[in-house]
């Protein structure tokens, strides 16, 4: 059976080795960064995820340097600035947003210095910006790690991580460990950002961390639900934004989170229930049976 002349420029994406590679690369992280996004959602830790997507930076200068997985780098990174934050909130008054503002910004700030005092070896757009046109064997292999250890832990702890961002205190009036379920959380968030650095960098991360859980979120009241659109959302949005940065010659992170930015409006204006053109319904019922009674 042959291929219809109309469908074969539609093709030319999936016959080079490294866009193939890009689109079922950032499907999964997509998929993935979908999945948190639902529990980042309703724990409103988005400025959380924005600080230790500009925090990994540092770690990332450092790996290169020292010759060591960049993953290991960002992730330890990652976690010292999460731990910086902690400690600083806690010794001081200062309220949590400006913490977490000084925090990334400080680290941030450091590992473009690193890179401007070290630049060989080290592309600062690709940091920023992402490359994962370009991304190694090795670096794939550890996306494809994280992104496994995610998803066993979510689905394992789901239930959990969801009382616990819902209510803390009644987590532990129920004998959940909070402590270790902030961690645990903590340490999802840091891994998972690592791991779509290389998609779309350091500067659109918080986006992909964030916008499916809260297209999701307009779309259905039922966390199980929010999670699984969170992650088919996050999944078709990365594979399609990939596949359509080819053909604009774009860079695919752009394309991604311009895409789910696209389906959040969408949502936003037209989700059966929290919508707006559903809420606009609501209230004139609601003025009608007014003035009927």
């Amino acid at each position: 059976m042959t291929t219809p002349d109309w469908l074969l420029p539609l093709l030319i994406p999936f016959q080079y080795d490294y866009m193939f590679t890009a689109m079922w690369t950032c499907t999964l992280i997509g998929g993935v960064c979908g999945l948190l996004s639902g529990f980042i959602t309703l724990k409103g830790w988005s400025l959380m995820g924005d600080a230790l997507s500009h925090a990994v930076v540092p770690g990332v200068a450092i790996a290169y340097l020292a010759g060591v997985p960049f993953a290991l780098g960002a992730f330890t990174s990652g976690i010292l600035a999460a731990a910086a934050m902690a400690f600083v909130k806690m010794k001081t008054p200062v309220r949590e947003d400006a913490v977490i503002g000084i925090v990334f910004t400080s680290f941030f700030a450091l590992g473009v210095l690193l890179i401007s005092i070290f630049p060989s070896g080290i592309d600062l757009r690709s940091i920023v910006l992402g490359n994962i046109l370009g991304i190694a064997t090795k670096d794939i292999l550890q996306i494809v790690i994280v992104a496994a250890i995610c998803l066993v832990v979510i689905a394992l702890k789901w239930r959990d991580l969801l009382l616990f961002c819902f209510d803390p205190n009644q987590a532990r009036a129920i004998g959940l460990r909070a402590g270790f379920l902030h961690v645990l959380l903590l340490l999802l968030l840091s891994a998972t950002a690592v791991a779509a650095l290389q998609a779309v960098g350091a500067i659109l991360v918080i986006a992909v961390l964030v916008t499916p859980g809260a297209t999701a979120y307009l779309l259905t009241d039922r966390f199980g639900a929010m999670l699984l659109l969170g992650a088919a959302i996050g999944a078709v949005t990365s594979f399609i934004g990939a596949y359509a940065s080819y053909f604009v010659d774009a860079e695919p992170g752009g394309c991604i989170v311009t895409l789910q930015t696209l389906v959040f409006l969408a949502a936003l204006v037209f989700a059966r229930k929290h919508g707006l053109l559903a809420g606009r319904r609501a209230r004139r019922r609601a003025l009608q049976s007014g003035a009927q009674s």
